[in-house]
């Protein structure tokens, strides 16, 4: 998993409440186990004519935000069915941060062993920062996780809260199989006596 430890780039924004993970990635392409190759269906029909033209006023298809890598949402982003095929649709597409007053719990645990951040901030400063990301290309915001500040285009800055593990994980990169192998040794240990004690297993 790659390391979070600050992000710039253009925040787009998706003021719809209770974006759900069909929307995020719909039903038909959850057939895959690979976490490549998902970013070209993220918002698949929110993004597409079923004839797959894209829909211009879509925001991700506007060109101001066509390789925008944070989305500044409503509340209870990601609810819906648990299926960890979203995360991996944003990240593919580049997605690295959401901000909402709110996420579904499993949408909120995935994202984070996914390398995604989801900042949970009250409703008065997202609203703030979803003006700032109708400016489009303008619409540049930098995420400090170490600081745990978000700096908007104007200079402006915001703290947020997150656990503290949670954010040693992603700074280091570490997903549940990293954290495993940092006990490596005493795996390696441990099963080097089993098959000393019980060589028939």
């Amino acid at each position: 998993m790659d390391k979070f430890t600050t992000l710039t780039g253009v925040a787009a924004p998706m003021p719809l409440i209770n974006i759900d993970t069909d929307m995020i990635i719909p039903k038909q392409f959850l057939k895959t186990i690979k976490r490549t190759g998902l970013g070209k269906n993220l918002f698949d029909e929110m993004r597409y004519t079923p004839d797959g033209a894209e829909i211009p006023d879509f925001v991700l298809n506007q060109p101001a935000y066509r390789k925008a890598q944070i989305i500044v949402a409503g509340a209870n982003f990601g609810c819906g069915s648990s299926r960890e095929h979203a995360p991996w649709a944003l990240l593919d597409f580049g997605i690295r941060c959401v901000i909402a007053p709110s996420f579904a719990d499993i949408f909120y645990n995935n994202s984070f062993k996914n390398g995604i951040l989801p900042i949970v901030l009250p409703q008065e400063q997202v609203d703030l920062l979803m003006d700032d990301a109708k400016r489009g290309a303008n619409a540049v915001v930098s995420i400090d996780l170490e600081k745990q500040e978000i700096t908007g285009p104007d200079g402006g800055k915001i703290h947020f809260d997150i656990d503290p593990f949670r954010k040693h994980c992603l700074l280091n990169g570490l997903d549940d199989i990293g954290l495993t192998l940092q006990k490596q040794s005493k795996i390696d240990s441990f099963e080097t006596a089993r098959k000393l004690s019980q060589p028939w297993l």
